[in-house]
């Protein structure tokens, strides 16, 4: 079988990425062992790579209340109900490496519903699925039930952030066709 190309967009060779960019790539490939082709398709758009990982690294990376497990829980729930098979793959991933469970990634990308989290967790998604499918019909009834389960205003507007951004993140990956990494499916298994 041919081996499909990362995505519709060209690639840049790695040589000819702005040197921050590729510095950043290449610590992150230390790091893992290779280089994310989310990383590879943005650096075609240095401004639009900056500004895209910037965000990203203040929602997944921030101090605020919520675990890194539970914000990658929001990006799998949420772009699985997006169809968004590279960020399935990747933060299913992590997903499964933050939490140390090899089956909860697969379970919240197909029916977070039926997903073995707790009820704090499933109200956490089901906000962040309103966020991501129906963000106009958000109410402060939302917001209540959120609170009744212990997450503060912050938390609140760091969920629905991370919805947001990531609905975002999975239109991008669809119209490019961006294709996961293979070293994604076999992580944590």
């Amino acid at each position: 079988m041919a081996k499909q190309p990362i995505a519709l967009f060209p690639i840049p060779a790695i040589e000819d990425i702005e040197p921050d960019i590729r510095n950043r790539m290449l610590n992150v490939q230390e790091k893992v062992g290779f280089i994310p082709n989310i990383f590879l398709a943005l650096a075609a758009k240095p401004a639009e790579f900056r500004a895209f990982f910037d965000y990203h690294d203040a929602l997944m990376d921030s101090a605020e209340t919520l675990t890194k497990g539970e914000r990658e829980m929001i990006v799998v729930a949420t772009s699985g109900l997006n169809q968004c098979l590279y960020c399935v793959v990747a933060h299913g991933a992590i997903l499964r490496v933050r939490e140390k469970d090899p089956t909860l990634s697969d379970q919240l990308s197909t029916n977070y519903r039926k997903a073995a989290i707790t009820s704090r967790q499933r109200a956490m998604l089901d906000y962040a699925v309103k966020v991501s499918q129906a963000a106009h019909e958000v109410t402060e009834k939302d917001h209540a039930a959120l609170k009744a389960e212990g997450f503060s205003q912050d938390d609140i507007w760091q969920i629905g952030a991370i919805s947001a951004f990531f609905a975002m993140s999975n239109r991008i990956a669809n119209m490019a066709s961006l294709c996961p990494n293979e070293e994604f499916y076999g992580l944590a298994r």
